[in-house]
């Protein structure tokens, strides 16, 4: 009796949990549910090794969605486009798990795949990714060698950006600066914690007892970069209130704020709350507002976690804000987020040119709005993690242009390192200091 061989794609193989995690996670994106939600959501009943492993693959694949469909574009015959969008995430998935972890071998890759598409959508489409992605696997030397000719286009497509982006980039810095902030965008986002009721050494010793390796954060010498996979609710650290997470960008506006002690602060759009936590540490109170109740909850619970009893949640438009009067008032307004590619790669394959323009007028509305609740001689400080002029400097100079008496103030000397100043803002830039994008611009009402 002969027996025939089999490849592994043609035999039924049992679909890992995280790999339907993954499938699932794309589905909820493309209904507009955002990346970090549909992690949580579709990954709760995994162990902490599946999730990581999820992670890896599914926010990795979104930092390389570009280059991964120029490689199908010649391998699926009338590209991506034409499929199924379902069909073409798994095959998206598929490929970089071929391409890209070295520790998912080749057969592995294929075969999980293969199954995945079977049950989501049949035989034909388990045999088409079957041929794709065999097809893939055997020219992967020849990959990237057919970048497009146009400068932008190359860019766009090596580093999986929309060209629209990567030119409005090209027009305000050189080729260098550009192709820099791309990688920066490509590179995985750290955890970086603060240490809370204890200095920077102590917080570093009681990571090190738990066993993990505490490095240094960039601009926030106080702040520790945590190194290596590590599950935040199993860190005594953590769950005992000694930390919280933030990202040094986020540190550096409330350290360019310099709002004085003994303070009344408003927190405008403040969820999930971490820029409210570090006012605290030396505000009277902190009113912190967003138009979310159930974004605020992530507060509610670092409010308990952290023990912050001058810290009060509280929902409403800022477009509307439902308070008097306060010394200082910080707008941490919604944007476009183009800082934070690194740590959400879902949103630039989201974002639309025509989204500059919503942002700006919601943006315009609630700066004209929070400058109501500043008493005389008090500070407004506007802010956003985009590093779009139109959302940044643009807003600032139109709103002091219609409200003659304000003015921008540059922070106390020393309050940030000195390269993050720029012409009296805060400008924090991925590719130059290492952290999540941002601007801020200091403004002093009239006494």
């Amino acid at each position: 009796m002969t027996h025939r061989s089999h490849s592994p794609a043609t035999i039924s193989t049992p679909v890992t949990d995280a790999r339907r995690a993954a499938a699932d996670i794309c589905a909820d994106l493309r209904i507009g549910i955002l990346l970090d939600a549909a992690f949580d959501r579709r990954t709760a009943r995994l162990d902490l090794r599946d999730r990581r492993w999820t992670q890896e693959l599914v926010y990795s694949m979104l930092r390389k969605r570009g280059w991964i469909d120029h490689a199908l574009l010649s391998r699926v015959r009338g590209g991506l486009a034409r499929l199924d969008a379902d069909l073409s995430d798994l095959i998206r998935l598929g490929a970089y798990q071929l391409l890209e972890m070295g520790s998912v071998p080749a057969y592995a890759a294929i075969a999980q795949t293969v199954e995945l598409a079977k049950q989501r959508h049949g035989l034909g489409a388990s045999k088409l990714v079957n041929a794709v992605l065999r097809r893939l696997d055997r020219e992967r030397s020849s990959l990237g060698a057919d970048l497009p000719t146009d400068p932008i286009d190359a860019l766009a497509t090596e580093f999986s950006h929309p060209r629209w982006l990567v030119a409005r980039w090209a027009n305000r810095w050189p080729a260098t600066e550009v192709r820099a902030l791309l990688e920066a965008n490509n590179r995985e986002a750290p955890v970086i914690v603060r240490p809370w009721g204890l200095v920077r050494e102590q917080l570093e010793a009681m990571l090190e007892s738990a066993g993990v390796r505490a490095e240094e954060a960039p601009l926030a010498s106080d702040s520790i970069r945590i190194a290596g996979p590590v599950s935040l609710f199993d860190l005594p650290a953590f769950t005992q209130g000694c930390c919280f997470v933030q990202d040094p960008a986020a540190t550096m506006v409330t350290r360019y704020a310099a709002i004085p002690a003994g303070q009344v602060v408003a927190d405008l759009c403040s969820a999930p709350g971490g820029k409210s936590i570090e006012l605290a540490r030396d505000a009277a109170l902190v009113i912190s507002a967003d138009l979310s109740p159930s974004r605020l909850q992530r507060l509610s619970g670092s409010r308990r976690r952290l023990d912050l009893p001058n810290v009060a949640p509280v929902a409403f438009d800022a477009r509307q804000p439902a308070i008097a009067c306060v010394d200082a008032v910080l707008v941490d307004a919604p944007c476009t987020g183009t800082g934070t590619f690194r740590r959400h790669p879902d949103a630039r394959w989201r974002l639309r040119l025509s989204d500059l323009a919503v942002t700006a007028m919601m943006q315009r509305d609630i700066l004209r709005s929070a400058a109501r609740l500043v008493k005389p001689g008090g500070l407004l400080v506007y802010s956003t993690c985009s590093l779009e002029p139109e959302e940044n400097e643009a807003q600032v100079e139109a709103f002091l242009a219609a409200n003659p008496g304000w003015r921008l103030e540059a922070p106390p000397e020393g309050s940030v390192p000195a390269g993050t100043i720029d012409h009296g803002y805060l400008r924090v830039l991925p590719h130059a200091h290492g952290a999540d994008g941002a601007f801020a611009a200091r403004l002093r009402s009239p006494a």
